[in-house]
């Protein structure tokens, strides 16, 4: 008996900001009207939607599940709105692009048709190439963000407050956001750096210590690589 395939669309945003704008709704629309033009049917079951994943990892569980399906010769056709959608690293998007195809699945972007000529795969290329340069811009323009707010004394740099800090508000603050010192936990600090940078303590060891006389501490242990965090990546109040 001949296997009924379906047709599919794939969506994805991947910052909070996005999820929370909804940003995703525009895609999706775009695609539903573009399946029900060309007079195809589209079940809830083959919306494939991923919310808040970044595009420069495969796992994602859409994603996965749409892969899976494909392999399995149970999807004949899939919308997206444009490559960088599939996946912001060039090499992603020709990876799933060929999978997909191996299974014999049809993909149509919205922004562009995709053809195997010269032409059309000369510009797929530097559409993907593209999409990593704009990624790879915008960590970037992240990072010189938060080092310069750093370095203008902005608390607002760090995502939160480090432990042995407490984040006081610009409205507890009287109009100036600021990070106060908690004693009991400084006092934890300052014991985790005498036992690993005097004493040279293994991180496994500072543990055991720690869940021995876990009164210094909130919880009856810390994780190790919670120990290393603070240790190597923290702030240490003194």
């Amino acid at each position: 008996m001949r296997t009924v395939k379906q047709t599919g669309i794939y969506a994805r945003v991947s910052s909070e900001q996005q999820v929370a704008a909804k940003t995703i709704g525009s895609q999706l629309a775009a695609l539903r009207q573009r399946v029900a033009s060309d007079g195809l049917e589209l079940s809830s079951e083959m919306e494939f939607i991923d919310e808040g994943y970044s595009g420069a990892t495969l796992i994602r569980p859409a994603l996965e599940r749409l892969r899976d399906l494909a392999g399995c010769g149970l999807l004949d056709k899939l919308y997206v709105h444009s490559p960088d959608r599939l996946a912001r690293k060039y090499a992603y998007q020709m990876l799933l692009i060929d999978e997909l195809k191996r299974s014999g699945v049809e993909i149509i972007f919205l922004n562009r048709e995709l053809s195997s000529s010269p032409e059309d795969q000369l510009l797929l290329q530097v559409q993907g190439m593209m999409a990593e340069y704009e990624r790879a811009k915008i960590i970037e323009r992240n990072r010189r963000g938060r080092l310069h707010a750093a370095r203008s004394g902005s608390v607002n740099a760090l995502s939160c407050a480090p432990y042995g800090y407490q984040y006081i508000t610009k409205q507890e603050g009287s109009g100036q956001a600021r990070l106060e010192i908690l004693p009991e936990q400084a006092r934890v600090v300052r014991q985790l750096f005498d036992w690993i940078g005097r004493d040279r303590l293994s991180i496994g060891e500072v543990c055991r210590r720690l869940t021995k006389d876990h009164s210094t501490y909130e919880s009856k242990c810390m994780p190790e690589h919670q120990v290393l965090h603070l240790a190597v990546i923290d702030a240490a109040p003194m």
